[in-house]
């Protein structure tokens, strides 16, 4: 019992919930904005995790620039995603989120087996990073400290500029009502393409700091996928400060959830917590009843 009132499981936790709620983050805008179902989301973490493990492992090349990297690719990556495939879908607008789930499980698989056939099916891991940080009683590592301080601060800068920059507050519109935000002068098309962009981007920001704090595999996206719906879903659709929320909450009750019983019950506990929000909280924490389009 004494374990579970200790800081390192606290800091364990807040970096869990940290990098949950920066994934979150890009599928709450890609959602939102558009109503795509982006199943492959995970898949985008993966790849930024291997940019970083190939940058460390070629040129010993970590953080700030893997994290630069790897957001840059992801975000090239999903670019090119959205002008070749979802934009048209768009434009069409017939069974928008139907047919973007099945577009995105298509891009998943290739994207899995790519990255399986360039660098094999194995776990990979790297050690950069690893020296010990001490805070009071409390210690933790470089790497989950790095991870803890940059998904907190992306994810607050995102909150802050939804609320006060004008980018932002053209997003807020198209988030509330697309029709309504395009009559006064907001250019939809642009938003939705920079919410992708971003969501993408942040996706693979967030695989470099996971590439950090455990092995990666070309097969390990679907589990954050999964954590980044039910973050979603927590925090509300549309609400980034709710998916800032709602990450830090999974990650305490996932990260005390294995301390009570054991690591081998995490997608127990992951899928668990997630029907269980299904059920019980549909319009998540914050929610707000879906502003009709």
């Amino acid at each position: 019992m004494s374990s579970l009132l200790s800081g390192q499981l606290l800091v364990a936790a807040l970096a869990t919930g940290g990098l949950y709620a920066l994934v979150a983050v890009g599928l709450n805008l890609v959602y939102g904005t558009m109503r795509l179902l982006n199943v492959a989301h995970g898949e985008f973490v993966m790849v930024g995790a291997y940019v970083a493990f190939l940058l460390f492992s070629t040129w010993q090349i970590g953080p700030p620039w893997s994290l630069l990297a790897a957001f840059a690719v992801a975000t090239a990556l999903g670019l090119a995603a959205y002008r070749g495939l979802f934009h048209r879908l768009l434009e069409r607008n017939q069974r928008v989120e139907a047919n973007s789930l099945l577009l995105f499980f298509a891009v998943s698989v290739i994207l899995q087996n790519v990255v399986a056939l360039t660098f094999s099916a194995n776990e990979r891991a790297y050690r950069h990073l690893d020296g010990i940080v001490t805070f009071g009683d409390v210690s933790v590592t470089e790497s989950r400290l790095l991870a803890l301080v940059v998904s907190l601060a992306v994810c607050l800068a995102v909150a802050l500029a939804l609320r006060y920059a004008a980018v932002g507050q053209a997003i807020r519109a198209v988030l509330q009502n697309r029709d309504a935000a395009a009559l006064v002068g907001v250019n939809v098309v642009q938003v939705q393409r920079l919410c992708f962009a971003f969501g993408v981007g942040a996706a693979g920001m967030a695989g470099a700091l996971i590439s950090l704090t455990q092995g990666i595999s070309p097969f390990m996206g679907f589990p954050f996928t999964i954590a980044a719906f039910v973050v979603v879903i927590l925090g509300g659709l549309g609400n980034l400060t709710g998916s800032l929320v709602g990450g830090l909450l999974l990650g305490f009750l996932e990260t005390y959830g294995i301390a009570l019983t054991a690591a081998s019950y995490r997608s127990i506990l992951l899928y668990g917590v997630f029907v269980g929000v299904l059920i019980l909280l549909p319009r998540g924490l914050f929610g707000r009843r879906a502003a009709r389009r």
